[in-house]
């Protein structure tokens, strides 16, 4: 008997101990803040996805409720890189901010996996505004969204629909619709891409038949060297020690091909010339993707739209060099707009 309950005592605390190292255990590919606390949180959008986000909440936290920023992005990344910096770096600076994985990425749920949607991604961000305006520390009338690369497009198209966010910031903005439809540089013409969606249509059918979904051709386990300096670019950022995680899709998968059916068909920013609230867009100066947000901001209208271009930074810059993201003007932003 004294063997069997030593026995029992050795598996809880051998479990107990398992729990605590699972709580303290940090998976971010960014260091830890010991000036805000993180709290794993969870959601459903409005067609019932669960949605899985880490809540930054300051320390020293000011009496009363508080402004709040929901994150995301990059495309195919996960809370515990980018947005999760972001996050971080802004709950430093006295604001609650929530990272979250979209829908069928990263700890959210939604089957198939690796799935991307211009509706139901868009919805995300309405989402999570929906999650931190019932929060017992947040204003309601005080939050704002923050998108990168693709889900900055994503973030502003949520921006133009959800009358609720005050204040958007997008960083090294991706159009989704665009570069689906047009490709890099808008390469493709009506007949290629007629061609494109012949493909991915016969590839719908042959899923279909195999119960398997196929996977878009993503960045490769080695660089050759003859690859163009972007894809170079995102290979240091996922493939490396740098930002490598393994639920993201970008360093450890590949999307769904046929996903981009969606985005060729529904251009994501059809009303942001509507948004009344205010915009701050970023993007490197040798970025590749530069002209989404510099096309993207001629359509935005009002006093309260800025369009920032960050000297010497390309794409990938402002996904985590902290010299190059410029943190001060975006919480000055979110200080004047979410007052």
């Amino acid at each position: 008997m004294k063997k069997i309950l030593a026995f029992l005592m050795s598996l809880i605390i051998f479990t107990g101990g398992a729990a605590m190292a699972e709580k303290t255990t940090w998976d971010k590919t960014f260091k830890k803040s010991d000036k805000v606390d993180v709290q794993k949180v969870s959601f459903k959008n409005r067609y019932g996805i669960m949605l899985v986000g880490d809540l930054y909440i300051p320390k020293e936290k000011p009496a009363g409720k508080m402004p709040a920023i929901a994150l995301s992005g990059p495309f195919g990344a996960v809370k515990e890189q980018a947005s999760g910096l972001y996050a971080q770096t802004l709950a430093q600076r006295g604001f609650i901010t929530l990272a979250f994985d979209p829908s069928y990425t990263g700890e959210s749920g939604g089957e198939p996996r690796s799935v991307a949607s211009p509706d139901i991604n868009t919805e995300d961000f309405s989402a999570a505004v929906d999650f931190l305006s019932n929060h017992e520390n947040v204003d309601p009338e005080k939050i704002g969204i923050l998108g990168i690369c693709g889900f900055g497009g994503l973030g502003l198209n949520a921006a133009a629909m959800d009358t609720r966010i005050k204040a958007v910031v997008t960083s090294t903005m991706y159009d989704m619709s665009r570069v689906n439809a047009n490709g890099y540089f808008d390469s493709l013409d009506e007949k290629a891409r007629y061609e494109l969606k012949q493909n991915l249509n016969k590839q719908r059918s042959e899923d279909f038949k195999k119960g398997t979904y196929a996977k878009a051709s993503g960045l490769p386990d080695k660089l050759s060297g003859d690859e163009a300096q972007f894809v170079k670019d995102y290979y240091d950022y996922y493939k490396t020690k740098r930002g490598f995680h393994k639920r993201s899709i970008n360093s450890n998968g590949n999307w769904n091909m046929t996903s981009a059916l969606s985005f060729i068909n529904m251009p994501i920013l059809a009303r942001s010339g509507e948004i009344q609230n205010a915009v701050l867009m970023i993007h490197g100066e040798k970025a590749h993707s530069r002209y989404f947000s510099e096309d993207a901001f001629k359509q935005l209208k009002g006093e309260n739209k800025e369009l920032l271009i960050i000297p010497d930074a390309n794409h990938v810059d402002l996904y985590d060099n902290l010299e190059k993201i410029p943190f001060d003007k975006i919480e000055a932003f979110y200080r004047e707009y979410l007052k």
